[in-house]
């Protein structure tokens, strides 16, 4: 008897403790991401590499890139708020790089922010540099629209930028007007290539 009664205490020590056990375990919580935080994890995931790709889609008679130019965009420098992505061209005209373009991707709390950092070859700001807008309508995981307000209300039409990933498949960036396409450059993220030197004033 006396050894059933200090096997029935055992058993009420270990489900107190179970109880007890249950009692300090936190709920699991999930975080939610927004459509843009998941867009930025996209494009982060390609830090390090570059790609090559060419215009598919440009205005009439606008020969400021071509359809055989060597077009190149390197993720180059990456944080937890800001990508760096310098694009590259290589003029088949005279077989020079232009290396004066870099799009900057700012990640705020609300959405996300376009820049277009211009230089000259000396590293120094171009006349027009710095110019962009900010994240607008669309928020999805793998596209994002960004407005510029001065060439919209000078228009009377939406006029911004658009940039797409299909993570192992494509990266697109391109100006857009109304809903339509005006500059369309599609790269290839199927096969990483050797990455090119800094973008001028990014040395």
């Amino acid at each position: 008897m006396k050894h059933l009664s200090l096997t029935l205490m055992a058993s009420f020590v270990i489900f107190l403790s179970a109880c007890s056990g249950n009692q300090n375990e936190q709920p699991e919580t999930t975080v939610t991401q927004e459509p843009f935080e998941l867009f930025y994890a996209a494009l982060a995931q390609q830090c390090g590499n570059a790609y090559q790709g060419g215009l598919t889609t440009a205005p009439p008679g606008d020969d400021m890139i071509t359809f055989e130019d060597v077009l190149v965009v390197h993720f180059r420098e990456c944080s937890d708020d800001v990508l760096k992505l310098p694009f590259h061209i290589n003029t088949v005209a005279d077989g020079e790089w232009n290396r004066s373009r870099t799009w900057i991707i700012t990640k705020h709390s609300d959405g996300l922010e376009l820049r277009h950092d211009h230089r000259k070859m000396d590293g120094s700001d171009d006349d027009h540099t710095m110019y962009g807008g900010l994240q607008y309508g669309v928020n999805e995981a793998g596209m994002q629209i960004f407005q510029s307000i001065p060439r919209t209300e000078e228009s009377g039409i939406f006029r911004g930028w658009r940039i797409e990933i299909v993570p192992g498949e494509r990266y697109t960036y391109g100006t857009i007007r109304g809903d339509e396409w005006s500059w369309r450059i599609d790269f290839d993220l199927t096969s990483p290539i050797e990455t090119p030197p800094a973008p001028w004033g990014h040395e």
